[in-house]
């Protein structure tokens, strides 16, 4: 994982607001620093490779981790 310069945790809101959040967190970055943004919107990825796209930012990684209730970490869900 790349090492990052802030963090911004938007876990927990929906559209429109984590890319908002996030727009307003990197206006108070440097160019070249990196911003990481938790989120668990599920349009989020969608979202923010939309969002890098028209703009001059640049997403240089996504994560996704996606669990079901009775699943933990590193056990993968079984299909319903």
């Amino acid at each position: 994982m790349q090492s990052f310069d802030r963090e911004l945790d938007v876990r927990g809101l929906n559209c429109p607001l984590p890319i908002l959040r996030a727009k307003k967190a990197l206006g108070d970055l440097t160019a070249g620093q990196v911003l990481k943004v938790m989120a668990t919107d599920p349009g989020s990825v969608k979202d923010f490779q939309a969002f890098c796209k028209q703009t001059i930012h640049v997403l240089h990684e996504k994560e996704v981790s996606l669990f079901s209730r009775g699943t933990s970490p590193g056990r993968a869900a079984r299909p319903a």
